[in-house]
């Protein structure tokens, strides 16, 4: 009896050492993989500051945040994959059989789930092909806004109302980046049919030099303005187009103060910006004599309405 209950507190003392060396190893497992995150973090972080070092092109150093974001959540997902599986070995849970379930179940699942997959998918290629960047104004799925987030599974924007959006990449089939290069800042200028467009024409190139010239606005505009002249003729108004080749981003502001400018510049030269007018037609009788046209409105002096043929 005695030799069995000594054999038990052996088991024991074993069962407990064994317990005790399991969680160490756990921890370990733990620690290793914490410290491993830490690094790979740390060297993506130095290898995006080195490639971007003396860099500039802003472009390119948005681009460089984007995937340096990408890579350190790849980064994460793979040290937690690795990390939960060496746990699951300490623990004496086979890992063979749940990766045989996982694949079958992982088969079954991508039936399920093609939009996630898809999702997934689509963002690889929108950062391989570099569509678009944190920080790029974009429009997609019929969104737009300043893109504060791309990862693999969504993009999420913030439009000028400050709402923001997350839309799925496996919603976008088109994006339409307004950051890229440069832009084109486009006025269409409305005149009166009387006006000569000419003159009109000229005023519009005077106020296109002043801006050129002006400190603020100069550096944001790239080129002369380019005048493509009359567009259309509207129901008011004579359409004259231009346009200023302008850096990304700053279109919307330099069009505010063109048009701006030119609002002060018409007024001053008696250009007469149009609006709608209304003729009212009050028809012929068959002998070819008009009608008498009569207008009913206050009188000024009675109150009384009075009536005008």
């Amino acid at each position: 009896m005695e030799q069995l209950l000594h054999s038990i507190d052996s088991f024991n003392v074993a069962q407990g050492d064994h317990a005790l060396i399991t969680l160490l190893r756990i921890v370990l497992i733990a620690v290793a993989a914490w410290i491993a995150l830490g690094v790979m973090q740390r060297l993506i972080r130095l290898f995006r500051e080195r490639i971007t070092r003396g860099m500039d092109d802003s472009e390119q150093v948005k681009r460089a945040a984007t995937l340096g974001r990408v890579f350190r959540y790849i980064a994460s997902v793979l040290v937690l994959v690795v990390a939960t599986t060496l746990i699951l070995s300490e623990l004496g849970i086979a890992v063979a059989p749940i990766l045989g379930a996982a694949g079958v179940v992982g088969l079954a699942v991508g039936f399920g789930a093609q939009s996630l997959v898809k999702d997934f998918f689509t963002g690889f290629f929108i950062l391989l092909e570099n569509q678009m960047r944190q920080g790029d104004v974009v429009e997609i799925a019929g969104k737009a806004g300043l893109v504060e987030e791309v990862t693999l599974r969504y993009v999420r924007l913030r439009d000028y109302d400050g709402n923001v959006h997350y839309i799925s990449n496996g919603l976008i089939t088109t994006v339409t980046n307004m950051s890229r290069g440069f832009a084109q800042a486009v006025m269409d200028v409305g005149v009166a049919y009387r006006e000569d467009t000419d003159e009109a024409v000229g005023v519009m190139r005077e106020i296109g030099a002043g801006m050129r010239a002006d400190p603020v606005f100069g550096a944001k505009i790239l080129d002369e303005l380019e005048v493509a002249g009359v567009d259309k003729w509207a129901d008011s108004a004579v359409i004259l187009r231009c346009r200023f080749k302008v850096l990304p981003l700053e279109q919307w502001s330099v069009r505010r103060e063109f048009l701006r400018r030119l609002k002060k510049a018409f007024d001053a030269r008696g250009i007469e910006i149009p609006f709608p007018h209304l003729t009212v037609y009050a028809g012929v009788a068959k002998d070819s004599t008009a009608p008498p046209f009569r207008v009913h409105g206050p009188d000024a002096g009675t109150g009384k309405n009075a009536e005008q043929a």
